[in-house]
């Protein structure tokens, strides 16, 4: 033992550094020291299998049996989504993670004329049974693990799996599984939802009660902080508001007369895994510790209730399309990361994600990532190896610490339904949001190939590409089929009880499942309660204030201030500005940054609403008679959208508006978009300052290149 005191260190280490402050403030408020011990730890972590289950909800953990590995996947048709699994699940994948299309996430069929650019797009294409007869056709569904992520239609597309699994000859009771069906997150920060939030509520209840009754194997909700922390939430936010979104379900099922002890233990959970290495390992350890306190004051006896058990996937914002192969290395780390915080299940990004669906090629490296982590590494072999660390332990207790002040705000508020209304938690996240993209845009926080290291030339990767057309066709040619194949009375018959249902009472899944056995298709089920219960809809509102704090005494900031105030004198009036979101993509992360940089940097903003049509959102630019339109486009719907909108504005007179477009879009997209007329086109780690000063170039104004003083006033 050294005779070395911690004054001792201190004094050699600023010697050392000539004074330098070690200390690190990390965007959740906390400092990081950079040395810790003993005296930092004031938390007994216990041991693996124990509550709180700081180290594991099991006391063998990964040296019992490894976590199971996912891949979430979906695109196109049943027939290629159902090519694809097989394919991973024959190459060592072990369970299956559905991802659906944005038509389908909104209770829409593909015949609908709102869904013209989704159909098949980021997921595969759902309209009735037979699509999901297809999906598992040769994967025996009492054998394979399933997770499929959908909220807003969660109700048509449950009941098609069960029915499903009814005619593959499965009793639903063998149905091994989790449906997302976490509809707090999706109206703070994903927005894919249907209905207001109180019929919202009462699907989840009815899921719950359904599944507790006929379907034990299954999980009822998986509770989604992950989509929290790709729209901007800080860890702590993000653990925070998924815990509390936790409490608000277990309340709901309690309230609607269910025995906490009979379903909550059947409830998961969904983190993301992002950069902040030790941070991640040390939020699923909060995790457990505060999900453990939350059902022990909620009055949970079954420890198995009290027990969190979660997914994890590797962070797609933290994927970037400049020098895309490092994103192999980010994957690997954040899989890192959640294997040593201990997750129950594992979906590893694909490198191209930045941009574009997987290939089967990077899908494999992403497969092979966890495979190699459980197979060659021996990481397996210990149980929480990290556990004692002085680092994290400290940064556990105080993760758990931030976030139950959060927590504790909420029930102060009167729980998270009602939070998510008023909207601070989004606000919240929002401005966590809009500070990571400033500190990213002045190179405070580095990404290796984006704003350090750039390569002067990049090759273009081959991607996927869905032809949304030929989909739709396919799509809207089966509906035909199955449509005129049903018995239409007994399926309107079940479409009328399933309304019924929704006013009076009754189990709305189980309600559901009858419509589903009769081929009522998603978008028929969805209608069904949509004549009771409305159709949900918001306005964006960004916050104000992040990019001109961040950029204070910025020179380049300046100089497109000075910019937008000589195009402001030269018009009579701001420039106008209208950031779009077309098509069912709800995913608003990108367009909030952008409409809350630009309003900063003195542009007139309007933030149009969330799922428009490229008809609708030409009226609302003629209408605010703005200068241009900043399209943004997450779900590769923009080779459909963008030129659509473009064709409306032209129609109407006003092919001068300039059209830019933003978000994930191929390279190899970029000459297709500007034949179409797209002026400006800013893929993911595009710098916001600098995608200002594009724009003044195209409204005319004289701006000078990156690192260059100002052109002489006009």
């Amino acid at each position: 033992m050294t005779d070395k005191t911690l004054a001792d260190w201190q004094a050699a280490a600023s010697k050392e550094v000539k004074g330098k402050d070690l200390n690190w403030q990390t965007p959740e408020g906390i400092t990081v020291k950079p040395l810790y011990t003993a005296e930092d730890v004031t938390a007994d972590p216990g041991l693996p299998g124990f509550a709180p289950f700081t180290r594991g909800v099991r006391a063998s953990m990964y040296a019992g049996r490894p976590w199971t590995i996912r891949q979430y996947a979906g695109f196109s048709t049943a027939e290629e989504s159902n090519a694809f699994y097989r394919r991973n699940l024959a190459a060592g994948q072990k369970g299956l993670s559905v991802a659906f299309d944005l038509a389908t996430h909104r209770g829409y069929d593909s015949d609908h004329p709102r869904v013209v650019g989704d159909v098949g797009k980021a997921g595969v294409a759902i309209d009735s049974v037979e699509d999901m007869k297809i999906l598992f056709d040769g994967i025996p569904l009492d054998q394979m693990s399933v997770s499929m992520t959908m909220n807003g239609a969660v109700i048509p597309i449950l009941a098609f799996f069960i029915v499903a699994g009814e005619e593959q000859g499965v009793d639903r009771k063998l149905l091994d599984g989790t449906i997302q069906n976490d509809i707090l997150k999706e109206f703070m920060v994903r927005n894919t939802y249907i209905y207001p939030p109180e019929p919202s509520m009462r699907i989840i209840s009815d899921i719950f009660g359904y599944t507790s009754r006929e379907m034990p194997k299954f999980n009822s909700i998986s509770i989604s902080g992950y989509h929290m922390q790709e729209a901007g939430a800080t860890q702590v936010q993000e653990l925070a508001f998924t815990i509390a979104d936790g409490m608000e379900y277990v309340k709901y099922g309690v309230a609607s007369g269910l025995d906490i002890d009979k379903f909550a233990g059947r409830l998961s959970f969904f983190f993301a895994i992002g950069m902040n290495f030790f941070m991640e390992v040390a939020k699923l350890r909060a995790a457990r510790v505060l999900w453990h306190r939350v059902m022990t004051k909620l009055g949970a006896k079954d420890e198995r209730s009290k027990m969190l058990r979660t997914h994890c996937q590797t962070s797609g914002v933290s994927l970037q399309e400049q020098d895309p192969y490092n994103n192999v290395i980010r994957t690997t780390i954040e899989a890192m990361a959640a294997m040593l915080g201990g997750t129950q299940s594992l979906h590893t990004n694909a490198l191209d994600e930045a941009i574009a669906l997987p290939t089967d090629f990077s899908a494999r490296i992403a497969r092979n990532t966890q495979i190699v982590i459980q197979e060659e590494t021996g990481m397996c072999n210990v149980v929480d190896p990290l556990g004692g660390s002085y680092y994290i332990e400290a940064l556990t207790q105080e993760l758990v610490d931030k976030a139950w002040e959060i927590i504790e705000r909420v029930e102060a508020e009167g729980g998270m339904a009602k939070a998510v209304s008023a909207g601070w938690p989004k606000a919240m996240i929002e401005e966590a949001a809009a500070g990571r993209q400033a500190r990213v845009d002045r190179g405070e926080d580095v990404i290796v190939g984006v704003n350090k290291y750039r390569l002067a030339n990049e090759d273009q990767l081959e991607t996927l590409e869905v032809d949304n057309h030929v989909v739709r066709e396919a799509q809207i040619a089966r509906i035909k089929r199955v449509r005129e194949t049903r018995d239409e009375t007994k399926c309107r018959a079940a479409l009328n009880a399933l309304t019924e249902g929704a006013k009076t009472g009754g189990n709305l899944l189980e309600l559901a499942v009858e419509a589903a056995r009769h081929r009522a298709t998603l978008g028929e089920i969805s209608d069904a309660m949509e004549i009771v219960f409305g159709r949900h809809g918001t306005f964006p509102t960004p916050v104000k204030g992040v990019y001109g704090a961040a950029y204070a005494g910025d020179s380049r900031y300046q100089q497109v201030l000075d910019g937008v105030e000589a195009v402001t004198r030269r018009l009579g009036r701001k420039p106008r500005m209208l950031v779009a979101k077309m098509g069912q993509d709800g995913h608003d992360r990108g367009a909030n940054v952008i409409a809350s940089a630009f309003s900063d940097m003195g542009f007139d903003v309007t933030s149009g609403p969330l799922f428009q049509t490229p008809e609708e959102a030409a009226k609302l630019a003629l209408e605010n008679n703005v200068d241009a339109v900043g399209a943004s486009s997450l779900a590769a719907g923009h080779k459909t959208l963008i030129p659509e909108l473009i064709g409306h504005l032209k129609a109407a007179g006003r092919a001068d508006i300039k059209v830019v477009a933003g978000g994930v879009i191929p390279p190899q997209d970029y000459d297709f978009l500007r034949e179409a007329g797209v002026q400006g086109i800013y893929g993911p780690g595009s710098n916001v300052v600098e995608c200002a000063a594009d724009m003044l170039r195209l409204l005319g104004h004289n701006m000078p290149p990156a690192g260059e003083e100002l052109a002489a006033a006009e």
